[in-house]
């Protein structure tokens, strides 16, 4: 069936209701959006679904929620998972609600029971509730940090990761099968609850949820010193961090914590930030005006989701607030734990510290300080919640954190997903913490450089839509694959790791060996003087990235060391 038989099809078909008949009604002049709307099925990725809210095989709606999760049940029963059950969460986004209505309903008539947050949760409180209750898997609703136009279904198994190999080709290949929607089975929410298959969840989870953050604290007790003298600016971004995020802190003995009222209540139309995201400036605004009004130690921002944390510290020589990456604010956390762990005795034995591959290589640089095994994992935080499990079943490492430099990272095991509600309670901890040593957390951070070196690092995205911006991106690969440089900004490349091909070349020598870990359509590029980049397509938007790390001796030779690095990997791929 091409996109326009598609297209009639759903025009028409008494299966799909009337408002979805109407939309498509309303497009019947402009073939472009027919074909963008038609032209594929939502794609199933490796962790499950993300597109634009609308009509369409192409799009996020009831429908291809439907069959997402009818392929979901058909898996989780031939794992005879059924009893077991699936708990469901869902953010502030349009359609959330609805969407996890209806992967509820499915799995039930599928004959699984299913447990319903009644309202918005944080996707780290999903993971861990995963766990607490026993579930085989997990859903969350949710499009992250994306624009307000999108949304997404993603997946969790048993040990409360999102889903890793084998789980995540199986599951996909699951889905492939359901290629009509009536394979796709579905039920009323009454006869579901009747049944006992469709329970709701809250209160007993939040509180659970809770007392596992709490945990992660090392020093309660400076936190209560400095709780009058330390102020706090947060903004959920419309989003689910805002009661959790309040109630860790208060519970915790924060006292001046201040709210940005306008992005306080939950918004799917992300009316005041046109993107929802911590790592964009504009989210901040809002944020930052706030800050200056109540004289704030640190601004904070959550995405819709909860699971990444934006950072803005006060320079007190400028007056000023400095926004820090993930890189950063991951390594304070970092660096704070395996310190404070070890001096009060409470760090355990055989510790690891866990990376994503584009993650700030200062991570090396302070395990190394503590003598802790730091290991590299793919690009998704779901390869560190991965590693967690494989420490339990292999009796080998104990995870004491894990970061990735998309302003994600977790404290603790409760969870195994990157958790903003922990940052922001472990991240105001230390802020404490240097705070009463007349310090602020940009002191901390230029403390760091001189100890470990001048560690820098960059993101750059190219957006390629549809049918031919997906076929661009390949051919980027596949061209950069075969013809590797040899220099990047004058310096040379020391070895080539092709992912994809599981093969790390040495370029000096021509010497390979296997890279050692799972394959993934990602090229990564080892440059003399402790610089690096890295290109990759993204698994959830119509994007390229390309990421760069380089270590200077200022912050002004590190500054122009990654710019210049920046424009030589662009030029490459222009």
């Amino acid at each position: 069936m091409n996109y326009r038989e598609a297209y009639e099809k759903w025009c028409t078909d008494p299966y799909f209701d009337a408002d979805t008949k109407a939309e498509l009604a309303a497009i019947a002049s402009d073939e472009d959006e027919i074909q963008d709307r038609f032209y594929r099925n939502l794609e199933f990725g490796t962790g499950g679904l993300r597109g634009v809210i609308g009509a369409g095989t192409n799009r996020m709606n009831i429908y291809t929620v439907r069959q997402a999760t009818q392929g979901l049940a058909n898996y989780i029963i031939a794992q005879k998972g059924q009893e077991k059950g699936v708990v469901i969460a869902y953010d502030s986004r349009i359609m959330s609600p609805e969407f996890a209505m209806e992967a509820a309903l499915c799995l039930n008539a599928n004959g699984i029971r299913t447990y319903r947050f009644t309202s918005l949760r944080p996707t780290p409180e999903l993971s861990f509730a995963v766990r607490a209750l026993g579930c085989i898997a997990g859903i969350v609703i949710t499009a992250s940090h994306n624009p307000r136009e999108y949304n997404g279904y993603k997946v969790y198994w048993e040990d409360g990761a999102q889903i890793t190999p084998p789980h995540d080709k199986n599951i996909l290949a699951e889905v492939a099968k359901v290629t009509s929607f009536d394979m796709v089975k579905t039920m009323p929410a009454g006869e579901a609850k009747a049944a006992g298959l469709f329970r709701e969840i809250g209160q007993e989870i939040d509180d659970a949820y809770m007392e596992e953050l709490k945990k992660q604290s090392i020093h309660p007790e400076v936190i209560r010193e400095m709780a009058k003298d330390f102020t706090i600016v947060y903004t959920p971004l419309h989003g689910t961090g805002n009661l959790p995020v309040r109630r860790v802190l208060r519970e915790l003995g924060f006292e001046k914590v201040y709210v940005e009222a306008e992005q306080e209540k939950p918004d799917g139309n992300f009316s005041t930030v046109a993107y929802p995201n911590p790592e964009s400036p504009k989210a901040f605004e809002l944020a930052l005006k706030l800050a200056k009004e109540v004289d704030a130690d640190i601004v904070l921002a959550t995405d819709p989701d909860a699971d990444r944390l934006g950072v803005y510290c006060k320079d007190t020589e400028s007056g000023e607030y400095i926004s820090f990456t993930g890189n950063m604010s991951g390594m304070l956390i970092a660096e704070y734990i395996l310190r404070e762990r070890t001096a009060t005795g409470t760090m355990p034995e055989r510790p690891a510290l866990v990376e994503t591959i584009v993650t700030t290589d200062m991570a090396k640089a302070v395990a190394a300080a503590y003598g802790v095994k730091l290991i590299e994992v793919l690009t998704g935080f779901k390869y560190i919640g991965e590693q967690i499990r494989f420490f339990e079943e292999q009796n080998t490492y104990h995870y004491v954190f894990g970061l990735e430099e998309s302003y994600g990272c977790l404290a603790g095991t409760y969870a195994r997903d990157k958790d903003a509600c922990v940052a922001v309670m472990m991240l105001c901890e230390v802020a404490s913490w240097y705070k009463k040593q007349n310090m602020t957390l940009w002191d901390a951070m230029l403390s760091m450089y001189e100890k470990y070196g001048y560690y820098r690092e960059g993101l750059e995205t190219m957006t390629l839509k549809g049918m031919d911006g997906a076929e661009q991106i390949q051919r980027m690969m596949s061209e950069a694959r075969e013809n590797p440089p040899s220099e990047l900004a004058g310096k040379k490349v020391l070895a080539l790791r092709d992912y994809q091909r599981d093969l790390r070349t040495d370029m000096i020598t021509g010497d390979t060996a296997p890279t050692g870990l799972p394959a993934s359509n990602v090229l990564y590029y080892e440059l003399e003087e402790d610089g690096w980049c890295c290109v990759r397509p993204s698994g959830t938007e119509p994007k390229i990235k390309f990421y760069f790390g380089v270590k200077g001796t200022s912050l002004k030779d590190s500054a122009e060391r990654l710019e210049s690095l920046k424009d030589a990997m662009m030029k490459m791929f222009r």
